[in-house]
């Protein structure tokens, strides 16, 4: 079989040469969405009386044939055939024969490409939305577990407020949940077909795109066919949630990386989900975690080179577009993967909670509770910000916290302080006093959880 397109040419071009410009070395990764894009276009040329129902037939049985080969890790593909689209043609006319050739009537690889990839992306969006799910019940089941576990908060990575522990979960949730709502919104440019765009002037057969588009699952078809097989939106969207996504898992993994060393203490991964060293033995490192935080860079790195590969190209396709899809498997790959990762990790958690509680009482978190108790007496909050923080330099300079000051030093302060002062002082009702919607709480957060469980119901 010689090239599809040497017809005009009269040399050859050297095996390196073609190896460069190859693209079946990842693009097989596409080979089911390419045999099931092929059945539904050999399908619509029969309805189509564009080839015979003999002739589809005997498409169609050698397409389930290579299908069941694809299934069973059987096709063996080569470079000199380029790209999955060729390869599987060679395939398809070892099977059947000659009449292999006709099933590319009336299409290009360029809406053939699209039509995979669109495939491709459409399955792989369903199960990154999944594994979202996944991480948010996990995060969840973790937050019932500590709705009233107390940890310090923290803004600047200094102790700011003490919250429950529970909170800090649904913060991730909140997260993950807009990374999902994005995913779900994406669909709507993901599942358009490209097919019969042509390559990029559509086609003088009386060809059914519709036809092809429902059989395939598409909700509708591109409406010009330049854009058909020139878009690659959908793909520069996906990479930009992709990056999002791992942004959140690394700021998740910052945290739980300070959380498991010996300094902060709050929790413990699970042995599965950290590594030794080869020299310390006391050492356990949050390797995963890290893993995840590094491999970020990844998926920013396939989103800034598709706008760079993208950025400078004229209508309609060209081959500088066979660069969209290694980095596109690779981000597909590293975020399914580091969802995975911690959803494990969030689910074996261990949470320090004497550490975590202990760690609420030793700090000037609760520093708030005094401004805002001397201005529910009535003392402007500006002036009562002044007035505690007085206070807490007299504490630094005497080592203490201040729920050690006495009452008659609060009282020195300010009248308005009275022996009510040591409750506002105490972390737990300090948290639990913060009602407001979407305050730490534990009324509202049990609330957000049960919010959160709906949904993902």
């Amino acid at each position: 079989m010689t090239k599809l397109w040497g017809g005009r040419f009269t040399k050859e071009a050297e095996e390196w040469v073609d190896a460069f410009g190859a693209s079946i070395g990842f693009d097989q990764q596409l080979v089911f969405e390419d045999l099931e894009g092929s059945m539904a276009h050999a399908a619509m040329l029969a309805n189509c009386g564009i080839i015979s129902a003999d002739d589809e037939l005997l498409i169609q049985k050698g397409l389930k044939s290579l299908l069941e080969k694809a299934k069973r890790n059987e096709l063996v593909f080569d470079v000199k055939y380029e790209d999955i689209h060729m390869n599987l043609e060679k395939l398809l006319k070892d099977e059947i024969g000659d009449v292999a050739g006709k099933l590319h009537t009336a299409r290009s690889r360029n809406d053939q490409v699209a039509t995979d990839i669109h495939l491709f992306m459409r399955k792989e969006t369903h199960e990154l939305m999944t594994l979202l799910n996944n991480l948010k019940l996990v995060l969840l089941e973790q937050a019932e577990e500590h709705v009233e576990t107390l940890l310090p908060g923290y803004t600047h990575l200094q102790r700011a407020q003490p919250i429950s522990f529970a909170h800090h979960m649904l913060a991730y949730v909140s997260m993950f949940d807009r990374d999902y709502d994005k995913l779900q919104d994406s669909l709507k440019r993901v599942n358009l077909s490209p097919l019969g765009a042509g390559a990029l002037a559509g086609t003088t057969f009386p060809i059914n795109r519709y036809e092809t588009a429902e059989a395939l699952g598409f909700d509708d078809v591109y409406m010009n066919s330049m854009d058909a097989v020139s878009d690659r939106d959908f793909l520069i969207e996906f990479l930009s949630i992709a990056s999002t996504i791992m942004m959140h898992l690394s700021r998740f993994s910052e945290e739980l990386i300070l959380w498991s060393s010996h300094e902060f203490n709050f929790i413990e991964l699970d042995d599965a989900f950290a590594t030794g060293s080869s020299i310390m033995p006391q050492k356990k490192n949050p390797d995963m975690a890290e893993l995840v935080r590094g491999k970020t860079g990844r998926v920013y790195g396939s989103l800034v080179g598709l706008l760079t590969t993208l950025k400078g190209l004229p209508l309609a396709y060209n081959k500088d577009m066979q660069e969209d899809k290694e980095g596109i498997f690779d981000a597909v790959t590293t975020v399914k993967g580091s969802l995975k990762i911690f959803i494990g990790m969030i689910e074996s958690m261990t949470v320090k909670k004497e550490e975590t509680e202990k760690a609420t009482k030793s700090d000037f978190s609760n520093a708030t509770e005094l401004a805002d108790y001397l201005a529910t007496k009535g003392m402007p909050f500006r002036e009562a910000h002044e007035v505690v923080g007085k206070l807490v330099l007299q504490c630094i300079q005497e080592n203490k916290v201040l729920s050690e000051l006495s009452l008659e030093t609060f009282k020195e302060a300010s009248h308005y302080f009275e022996g009510d002062i040591y409750t506002a002082l105490d972390p737990y009702e300090a948290v639990a006093r913060r009602v407001s919607a979407g305050g730490t709480g534990f009324a509202k957060v049990k609330e957000s959880i049960a919010f959160q469980k709906a949904k993902l119901q």
